[in-house]
């Protein structure tokens, strides 16, 4: 199959190489031409804007930063709403506003054009290996024409419901990661400044109800090596999440304080001049807030440890 893939950075890369590995011929676009490099020497074809895309193709995927990148792809100057074919459906892999899914999705239908949001989960490691979940709202019709496609971009492609499920539940993923961040960094420093060295305490906790479910693996990268560059997820980028989250909880009503708490975390770190750092530095404030040295225990230890349990 012929396809339109956009937005070729740190998770898109992995996504449109993983298409070309399976046979499908694509025509790429973005703000950079070099970031399209190793697809166009693998026989990509480039186009000069959105709109030349869509004119190309029946299928776009879209992997963008924020809701207006999106937008202006879709519906700005140049756009692919001014390309594409009546029957057309366009996927957007993006971690996207659930009110922009929804006028996008009322706004191409108009034209005959299907829009699903598609957001995905994996980080660039799974982008580029293939195992990715890849939450999709939308008509059904649709995503079960192109699950194949899906299918091989990531290994849990899954139908969630109607347009804006596949964001919610990305939200609900990453406001949770953000919340339980928050929490783990409190009660940590708290053990530690109540004199537990940091590999035990972890070693201990990680066996408990909660640790076995694996919870707290999740601390042997970032918070407990104090390493945060380069980043697996950008602060930046998942501040966008959370407040797109917050967002969906006033506009329904719900109340969310440990994620607005986390929200004013993440902000405060990015005051620090951290946005391109790993998202988990948000993590080292609640240490300088406790007084305590940064914690920093050796990597190959943490490795030791979740070695022994494989």
């Amino acid at each position: 199959m012929q396809i339109g893939f956009i937005g070729l950075g740190m998770m898109g890369a992995g996504m449109a190489s993983n298409l070309q590995k399976a046979g499908h011929q694509l025509i790429v676009h973005d703000l950079s031409r070099q970031a399209a490099s190793r697809h166009l020497a693998n026989g990509a074809t480039w186009a000069d804007s959105p709109r030349a895309v869509a004119q190309q193709v029946d299928l776009v995927f879209t992997s963008l930063p924020t809701p207006a990148d999106v937008e202006k792809v879709g519906m700005g100057e140049n756009g692919l709403s001014l390309g594409f074919r009546k029957g057309a459906a366009w996927f957007d892999l993006s971690t996207n506003a659930v009110d922009v899914v929804r006028k996008l999705h009322a706004q191409l239908g108009e034209q005959g054009v299907a829009f699903l949001d598609a957001p995905v989960s994996g980080g660039p490691s799974g982008a580029n290996s293939g195992r990715l979940a890849i939450w999709v709202g939308g008509d059904k019709a649709v995503f079960d024409q192109y699950q194949r496609v899906l299918d091989a971009m990531g290994d849990a492609a899954r139908y969630i419901g109607p347009i804006g499920a596949g964001s919610i539940a990305k939200l609900v993923h990453n406001a949770a990661g953000a919340a339980v961040s928050t929490v783990l960094a409190e009660v940590f420093t708290m053990g530690v400044k109540a004199g537990v060295e940091p590999l035990p305490l972890w070693e201990a906790i990680r066996q408990g109800a909660g640790g076995r479910a694996r919870l707290f693996d999740r601390m042997s990268r970032g918070f407990l090596t104090g390493i945060y560059d380069p980043p697996d997820f950008a602060l930046r980028l998942l501040h966008k999440d959370v407040s797109l989250a917050c967002q969906l909880a006033r506009e329904v009503g719900v109340p969310m304080r440990l994620t607005n708490l986390a929200h004013q975390e993440l902000t405060e770190a990015l005051g620090r001049g951290w946005a391109q750092r790993d998202s988990r530095i948000s993590m080292l404030l609640q240490q300088e807030r406790a007084g305590i040295d940064p914690i920093a225990v050796a990597p190959d230890k943490l490795k030791a440890v979740l070695d022994a349990d494989k």
